[in-house]
């Protein structure tokens, strides 16, 4: 089975998960490798994510290395067994893997908590208020690749259409509901819907008002739950790019700002109001 050359974040974070636990157990790969009867390369592969591995396997594994967390085992094994093939999958030739890696994320989520400065959350925008970020990008893109991104955006709200939907909180500063991306009918039909998405029964929309005391930490984020609290994932977003954050200490930073602001921002009924106030003035 040739490695593959391109896993997904997903399969990394898989791999990183298993490398952490036969370091933390003080053992080298070449002794994990004896443990299954392979040869070093192959564990180095599973570890990097190059290689896939059973559920089973990973119970080895851990089981070798003493770890008694069950439910963060059966999480890892579960991680192991997946075999669907995602519908983000079609955008591949499309779009960028980090772009496929977050709707993979949120796919999987537990829980989402979001925070945005400049822009309505990708999840709550409208199609067109998502082609005016898009097409008004510093760097020009195709029209054609414009649209494939418009309609991934739009795609990853499936995740609200499932039986058990995962809560969603997004913390939006004031700036983003102000800033003008597109005409400004493009941006009365976007709050206008960033209002009723709030109204839905998985979704929590806080408004971070301009007066609020801000920490200079605050940035851009996607924070999503995983099955146990060891995977936690942070994607945190740049203007070209996104970076998947997964170190403990660094989950720890993030958990500690979010709760932060979670205090400042305005509650669920004031912030439909300030929604309501902003999309009246267009």
């Amino acid at each position: 089975m040739p490695p593959r050359g391109h896993p997904t974040a997903r399969q990394v974070r898989l791999g990183s998960e298993l490398r952490k636990l036969r370091e933390q157990a003080g053992m080298t790969s070449a002794e994990a490798a004896a443990s299954l009867g392979w040869e070093r390369p192959q564990v180095s592969h599973i570890e990097s994510g190059r290689w896939g591995v059973s559920g089973e396997r990973v119970r080895h594994l851990a089981a070798h290395y003493c770890v008694r967390d069950a439910a963060y085992v059966d999480a890892l094994a579960s991680m192991a067994e997946e075999r669907v093939k995602g519908w983000w999958t079609d955008y591949r030739d499309a779009l960028t893997a980090s772009s496929l890696d977050l709707a993979e994320l949120e796919h999987h989520a537990s829980c989402l908590r979001v925070i945005e400065m400049s822009i309505v959350p990708g999840l709550l925008q409208t199609e067109g208020y998502a082609r005016a970020v898009f097409a008004g990008a510093i760097t020009e893109r195709p029209a054609a690749e414009v649209e494939a991104a418009v309609q991934h955006r739009m795609a990853r709200r499936c995740i609200f259409q499932r039986p058990s939907p995962a809560q969603l909180d997004a913390y939006v500063h004031e700036a983003a509901l102000r800033m003008r991306y597109g005409s400004r009918s493009v941006m009365r039909e976007q709050l206008d819907f960033l209002g009723a998405a709030a109204e839905w029964p998985t979704v929590r929309v806080r408004i971070v008002p301009f007066d609020a005391e801000v920490t200079s930490s605050i940035q851009s984020l996607t924070f999503a739950g995983g099955p146990v609290p060891q995977l936690d994932t942070v994607q945190v977003d740049n203007a070209f790019d996104g970076a998947f954050l997964a170190a403990e200490a660094q989950l720890a930073k993030y958990r500690a700002l979010l709760d932060r602001v979670d205090r400042i921002a305005l509650d669920v009924s004031e912030s439909k109001k300030v929604i309501r106030s902003v999309a009246e003035e267009l």
